[in-house]
């Protein structure tokens, strides 16, 4: 037993990676007769128990973490404090479409339960969708756009210009600034070129000012919509299988919560072309300025004179 130990040798709770079964079958092998219950109460003895993986290692944080939180934060308040929307963005992870298990447990007649395909294999014609999420902080209203193509840069800035059609032009009349906190990666990251020449065709459409503040690498679980909207959206649809497009938008549409939280989505049949590069001479055609502070997560992006 000692060879499939872990944790630190001198802590007074180990665990073992070996099944009971395993030990007893082993003690056997030595010339001793022991039941795998006689092996569970000598282990429980010896101080092990079962246990599970614990998510506890960050990794390394950035230095200027908690200054940026700090940062994002008081934007919010400037926004928020002059009638100007701040809206929180990101992808939820992505979902095959179809007769597939979907974790979690609805009530159902006892023995009953949704038949559902035993492998997990993309059905070519229904494929997956990419819901991109845009929560109001003011507000506590979400927008959902379900692509059923690729995530990219422009796939995203799509979701946040059809968030203003349809909410956030008839919200804030008379918003002269828009302020977005995102991940730093994925399709709105802060190295995404895609993104930001996007967010400048966006500006230039609808004469906002676009402020783009990143969260750190590694504290995506911070980002507000996880917490305020995904969340939800996820406890909505539990164990229901999500059998078509319609379906995962009626669901997501049909989130609330106690606390008013609300819901619109929309399915996006647009195709979004991968690999799209962004040269150097268009990046310079960008009306982007950087902040003081950390200019690589902090960025304003104006609407230019003339459409270029």
């Amino acid at each position: 037993m000692q060879s499939a130990i872990r944790g630190d040798p001198e802590a007074a709770l180990l665990w073992v990676s070996k099944s009971q079964r395993h030990l007893a079958d082993a003690v056997a092998e030595r010339g001793f007769a022991v039941s795998q219950k006689l092996v569970g109460r000598l282990l429980r003895r010896l101080g092990f128990s079962l246990q599970a993986n614990c998510k506890t290692r960050e990794g390394t944080s950035h230095p200027d973490r908690n200054a940026q939180f700090e940062y994002i934060n008081a934007e919010v308040k400037t926004f928020q404090a002059s009638g100007e929307p701040a809206i929180s963005v990101d992808t939820k992870k992505k979902e095959l479409v179809g007769d597939f298990k979907n974790a979690g447990r609805e009530l159902r007649r006892k023995g009953d339960p949704e038949p559902v395909r035993i492998h997990d294999f993309a059905i070519p014609e229904l494929g997956k969708v990419a819901p991109y999420g845009i929560y109001d902080l003011a507000d506590n209203s979400g927008w959902v756009n379900v692509g059923i193509d690729h995530d990219t840069g422009a796939f995203a800035v799509e979701s946040i210009r059809r968030w203003w059609q349809e909410l956030g032009r008839s919200r804030y009349p008379a918003a002269q600034r828009l302020l977005i906190t995102a991940d730093c990666g994925g399709s709105n990251g802060n190295r995404v070129r895609l993104w930001k020449r996007e967010l400048q065709i966006l500006a230039d459409e609808t004469g906002l000012a676009i402020t783009v503040a990143h969260l750190p690498p590694g504290t995506s679980k911070w980002n507000r919509i996880e917490h305020r909207l995904f969340a939800f959206i996820t406890q909505n649809w539990r164990g229901k299988p999500l059998l078509t497009h319609e379906v995962i938008v009626q669901l997501i549409a049909s989130t609330t919560t106690k606390t008013g939280l609300t819901v619109q989505c929309r399915l996006d049949c647009n195709k979004y072309a991968k690999g799209i590069k962004i040269s150097d001479e268009e990046m310079a055609k960008l009306n982007i300025t950087r902040a003081d502070f950390h200019g690589d997560w902090n960025y304003t992006i104006k609407p230019r004179r003339s459409n270029e």
